[in-house]
C-alpha cells in the first residue's frame, strides 16, 4: 500500500510539562491513557491486540517509535489536545483536563514492553467469542458489539 505522509505542523515545542515526573504522575496518566487512548493505542501504547491500528489510514501511531517519543513534551501534549487532522487521533480538548493530558504524557514518557499488558479487554472479549463460535461450528452467526447494533438481518460478514 502507497503512503502519503501529510506534512501535520504540531505545536507547544517549547511548552514545558508542569506535571512532576514521578510515578504518582505516572500512574495517573497511565489511569488516563487506559480510559481514554488505549482502545486505538493498545494497553502499552504499541498498539498490541487492536486489530484496526494498521487499517487506519494513516495507520494508527505507535507511541515508543522513534517519531512519537521525538516530540517534545509540549508536543505530545498539543496532540492529544487538538488531534491530527486528518487521521483518527481525536482532539481531547473540553473532555479532559489539561492537568489530565499533561499525565498522559508522562505516561506515553514511561511506556512498558511491547505486548507486556495484553489486548485490550474489549478486543479480547470479541477474539474469545469469535473462538468459541469458531470452535462451535457456527459460520451463520449473530453477534453483539457496543452500542447494541443488532446483525441478525444482516448478511453474514468476515473480520
Amino acid at each position: 500500500m502507497k503512503q502519503v505522509k501529510q506534512k501535520v505542523t504540531v505545536g507547544g515545542k517549547n511548552d514545558v510539562n508542569p506535571a512532576a515526573d514521578n510515578q504518582a504522575s505516572i500512574d495517573e496518566g497511565k489511569g488516563h491513557f487506559m480510559h481514554h487512548c488505549q482502545i486505538c493505542h493498545g494497553n502499552d501504547g504499541q498498539n498490541t491486540g487492536v486489530p484496526f491500528a494498521q487499517q487506519m489510514s494513516p495507520p494508527v501511531a505507535d507511541l515508543k517509535s522513534a517519531d512519537v517519543q521525538g516530540y517534545t513534551d509540549g508536543q505530545l501534549h498539543w496532540i492529544i489536545q487538538n488531534g491530527i487532522n486528518p487521521s483518527g487521533m481525536p482532539a481531547w480538548k473540553g473532555i479532559l483536563e489539561d492537568d489530565e493530558m499533561w499525565k498522559i504524557v508522562r505516561y506515553v514518557r514511561h511506556l512498558p514492553a511491547k505486548g507486556s499488558l495484553g489486548t485490550p479487554a474489549v478486543f479480547k472479549e470479541e477474539e474469545e467469542e469469535h473462538e468459541q463460535m469458531h470452535a462451535a461450528g457456527k459460520s451463520d452467526h449473530d453477534h453483539s458489539h457496543a452500542g447494541g447494533h443488532d446483525h441478525a438481518n444482516e448478511k453474514p460478514h468476515s473480520h
